[in-house]
């Protein structure tokens, strides 16, 4: 879904302290504007205004004609959260996918009977139904109505799922075109940093917590450089979407998964393919025993990776 701008402030000022945590800065640190732009490849405006909210949360301080400076000390930073606001969007968004996750919502409706059910105005509700479009939830009917689109939402799909990308995701990194792109996995490590690290990780909203294990999936196809393994990876977390996004019941998996993703990301910067693979393997498979025995547990199919 796409982020307001307001929304990206938050996700800037939330990587931004993830930075100062990972560098163990103590009071009175420079936070230099150009070298955090330079870190998350951005220009320097978006960083002034994430480095904003955080002088207004007490944890920066400005200072005039000098710039930022850390107020906060190591064991307060440990305990601050950087909570990203929700929009009118993304609160219908989660209230279709969660009705539609627990049944209260049929295959295909039609506009009028789901503005009647959510009392919402014309525009929010149009706006809302394009995002499921665009995220490949939806579809629109030829003639009149939605449809929402087949997904990973049984035991046999979910078995299948699983045994598709054990095959296929590790022996991904060692082809011969691989190749990892420093900055790119240098962002999602700092993604990554920010959910394992969290400290109310059920604060995290679910759509955030997809985005996130799904960017990371991407970003190791996108490595390969193969246009057709790109597309099917994409395809795939088209099709985990829906049932994912209501899925992360376990959110002590979501950490889990999380240092599993580093383990990968630090093999892969060092340059140990063959490792990475292993533990990509590994991390599948724990994926899949951990979804399994959340669906045997009355939770559903709901993946965990």
């Amino acid at each position: 879904m796409v982020r307001r701008p307001t929304q990206k402030r938050y996700l800037l000022a939330s990587q931004i302290l993830d930075i100062i945590r990972e560098g163990r800065f103590g009071p009175g640190h420079h936070l230099r504007e150009q070298h955090l732009a330079d870190l998350l490849c951005l220009s320097r405006s978006p960083i002034r205004t994430a480095l904003a909210l955080l002088a207004e949360r007490g944890i920066i301080e400005a200072r005039p004609n000098q710039g930022y400076f850390l107020v906060a000390d190591g064991s307060t930073l440990q305990n601050l959260d950087i909570s990203i606001p929700s929009t009118p969007e993304q609160n219908l968004y989660s209230r279709i996918v969660q009705d539609r996750l627990n049944g209260d919502l049929p295959e295909s409706f039609t506009q009028s009977s789901i503005s009647r059910r959510y009392d919402v105005d014309r525009a929010l509700l149009q706006r809302t139904l394009q995002r499921l479009v665009d995220d490949g939830l939806l579809r629109r009917n030829q003639g009149r109505g939605w449809s929402f689109l087949p997904t990973l939402d049984t035991r046999v799909a979910l078995q299948n799922s699983y045994e598709f990308r054990r095959m296929f995701e590790p022996d991904s990194i060692l082809g011969a075109h691989f190749r990892i792109d420093p900055t790119l996995l240098e962002q999602c490590r700092l993604q990554h940093i920010y959910l394992e690290s969290h400290p109310d990780i059920t604060q995290v909203g679910a759509v955030q917590i997809f985005e996130t294990d799904a960017q990371f999936h991407e970003m190791i196809a996108g490595f390969t450089h193969n246009t057709f393994i790109i597309q099917t990876i994409q395809q795939h977390n088209r099709l985990r979407r829906l049932l994912e996004f209501g899925g992360y019941v376990n959110r002590r998996r979501v950490r889990d998964w999380c240092r599993e993703h580093l383990r990968i990301m630090e093999a892969l910067s060092t340059g140990r393919r063959q490792d990475a693979a292993a533990m990509m393997a590994e991390h599948l498979d724990r994926a899949y025993e951990a979804a399994r025995a959340m669906a045997q547990a009355g939770h559903g199919g709901a993946a965990q990776d």
